[in-house]
C-alpha cells in the first residue's frame, strides 16, 4: 500500500510539476521563492495523500500552492518597513535609523535627527505616485491591513501589495542618503 501512495505522489509530481511551477512563478518576485513554495506544496500533498485520497487533485494543488502564495505576500508584506529600518548597521541596503528613532534619551540632538527624518520621509512621500504614496500610508502609518485598503479602493490585494514595495524601494533609496549625511557628520 505505502508503494501505491508513493507511486501517486510521484505520478502526480510529474504530470503537474511544469505548470504548477509556471503558476507560482507569475505571482511571485523571485525563482526561489516559487521552488519554495513548489517545495510547500508537494510537502503538504505527501501528508494529505497518505492521510487519505483526493478527489479533484489539480484543484486542489493549485487551490494549495495560491495560499501558500498569499501567506508568502502577508509575510513578505509584514517585514517590508523593518526592511526598510534594519535591526543591524550590517546592512548595506537600507540605513538604520532605529538608533535616531527608537533612542530612550530626548536630547534637541535625537529630538533634531527624529524631527529630520520625518521631514525627509514625507517629502520623500510626496514623490511617489499618488497610488503607492497612498497604500504606504494607510498600511505603515494609518496601520491598516491591506484587505480593508482593497475594500475602500476597488483594487486587488496583490496591486497593492506591488504598489507599497515600490514606495519602500523608494524610500529606501532616499533615506539612505540621508542616513549617510547624518552619519557622516
Amino acid at each position: 500500500m505505502p508503494q501505491d501512495k508513493n507511486s501517486h505522489i510521484i505520478q502526480t509530481i510529474a504530470s503537474y510539476g511544469k505548470s504548477l511551477l509556471g503558476f507560482i512563478r507569475k505571482r511571485v518576485k523571485s525563482d526561489a521563492d516559487a521552488e519554495d513554495i513548489l517545495q510547500d506544496v508537494w510537502y503538504q500533498f505527501s501528508s494529505v495523500v497518505n492521510a487519505g485520497p483526493i478527489e479533484q487533485t489539480s484543484a486542489w494543488l493549485y487551490r494549495v500552492a495560491k495560499n501558500k502564495i498569499i501567506d508568502k505576500h502577508k509575510k513578505h508584506t509584514e517585514t517590508l518597513l523593518d526592511d526598510m529600518l534594519p535591526a543591524t548597521g550590517d546592512d548595506d541596503d537600507g540605513p538604520d535609523f532605529n538608533t535616531i528613532l527608537l533612542a530612550e534619551a530626548s536630547t534637541p540632538e535625537t529630538q533634531y535627527l527624529r524631527n529630520l527624518f520625518w521631514e525627509q520621509l514625507f517629502i520623500a512621500l510626496d514623490e511617489l505616485p499618488q497610488n503607492q504614496r497612498q497604500v504606504f500610508i494607510w498600511q505603515e502609518l494609518d496601520d491598516m491591513p491591506f484587505e480593508e485598503i482593497a475594500k475602500l479602493t476597488g483594487e486587488n490585494i496583490n496591486t497593492l501589495v506591488s504598489r507599497k514595495r515600490y514606495a519602500v524601494l523608494h524610500l529606501r533609496k532616499r533615506l539612505k542618503q540621508l542616513y549617510k549625511e547624518i552619519t557622516e557628520y
